[in-house]
């Protein structure tokens, strides 16, 4: 099944490509969605349960497969960054109505969501809280039933085209407070009155700006989980979805690779191909062996997940991995084109400024080593201990 999904996914890049180049980042983030949801890849994003695509043996009906987001979003990512953003986007803003939504609204919503009918967002980055959601200050009050939300998001993908927001808000305590008990999610459409969306421009072109929450009113049943537990909703869906940004890494970084290996080839100078010369050999070959290493660490997590094992570890290997190694080899692709390389409208200038953005957003590099050093640590101090005893 899943190769067969990683060739749904190129057909659909295969075609996608020239259709997306000449639309502006609105047209063409519709345009993205309606071809993927055309070759029925979006319900890949919304478990079967609640509408998606049959997962088989690779997940059950309440969630969605790690694996086949990974292998959609490598192959989306090799030939768009648009299309992996759009793909990838449906499920990261949908998917805390699977973990909190009633059944009355999973229903109302999820169905379309895995249709492309409806476009979603996830609104949890805020200009005081990025790697540690915590520090969220947009507020919700209850009165009569109902929340009224005040504050700001930002850094949101698909705001000014999404169909709703998956808004994390504090309904209690202080910014710093380890958000536990004190953050709740929140179902809000776009529609809302109050809403009001400011969108700018970020190196790889796609929708994403900030929304304002002015006096944004939303009934107790937008409300996704208990309250105060938002905060573990929020990390439950990262934790679902991180893997699949370092699969769309090594789409990218092959890509690249492909890239170089075409133009070192194909380019003479003094006499014979670029390629025969030893230092671009010599990057070829670190190029293909980090790449390797980086898939091979996306597997172990995706395959991990499915499991139903937590993987903090794994996944922030992967994740770690992946999108430096990427930056790294599109960095090298560039060199290798020369002054081709940063040339407007070139695939690997393209792929320069679309996997930047990978070392920072679900977690930053930075965040990622936390995490890892965390875990060496724990491990050593058990061992130590079992030793002693």
């Amino acid at each position: 099944m899943i190769d067969e999904l990683r060739d749904r996914a190129r057909a659909v890049g295969e075609r996608a490509e020239p259709l997306l180049a000449p639309l502006d980042e609105d047209k063409a983030a519709r345009r993205a969605l309606d071809l993927l949801a055309e070759a029925e890849l979006v319900g890949w994003t919304v478990p079967e349960r609640h509408g998606g695509a049959a997962k088989g043996d690779l997940a059950a009906d309440d969630q969605v497969s790690v694996r086949a987001l990974c292998a959609l979003r490598d192959e989306l990512a090799w030939h768009s960054g648009m299309l992996d953003v759009m793909f990838v986007m449906q499920g990261l803003g949908s998917y805390p109505l699977v973990l909190g939504g009633s059944d009355e609204l999973c229903g109302a919503v999820l169905p379309d969501v895995a249709r492309g009918r409806q476009v979603a967002a996830f609104a949890v980055t805020e200009p005081g809280a990025g790697s540690s959601l915590a520090e969220a200050n947009l507020r919700a009050v209850e009165k009569d039933g109902r929340w009224r939300l005040n504050g700001t998001k930002t850094f949101i993908s698909n705001a000014g085209i999404a169909g709703f927001y998956s808004v994390l808000a504090r309904t209690s305590g202080e910014p710093g407070d380890g958000g536990k008990g004190s953050l709740t999610m929140f179902y809000v459409p776009a529609t809302t009155q109050g809403l009001e969306v400011k969108r700018f421009e970020v190196m790889a072109p796609h929708p994403i700006g900030e929304v304002v929450f002015n006096d944004v009113e939303v009934p107790d049943a937008y409300r996704l989980g208990e309250v105060g537990n938002g905060l573990s909703i929020a990390l439950g869906t990262l934790s679902r979805f991180r893997t699949s940004v370092a699969a769309a890494a090594n789409g990218f970084a092959r890509r690249a690779l492909d890239e170089s290996v075409a133009h070192l080839e194909s380019r003479r100078q003094f006499g014979k191909p670029l390629s025969a010369f030893q230092g671009l050999r010599f990057d070829l070959a670190e190029m293909d062996a980090r790449l390797r290493a980086a898939q091979l660490l996306t597997d172990e997590a995706a395959n991990a997940l499915d499991a139903g094992e937590t993987a903090t570890a794994e996944v922030a290997r992967a994740k770690l991995t992946a999108t430096e190694t990427a930056s790294w080899i599109c960095d090298r692709a560039v060199q290798h084109k020369g002054g081709l390389g940063v040339k407007r409208g070139e695939v690997v200038e393209r792929l320069f400024r679309d996997v930047r953005a990978l070392r920072i957003y679900e977690g930053t590099s930075e965040v990622q080593k936390l995490i890892l050093a965390k875990d060496v640590l724990e491990r050593a101090r058990d061992k130590a201990e079992r030793e002693s005893d």
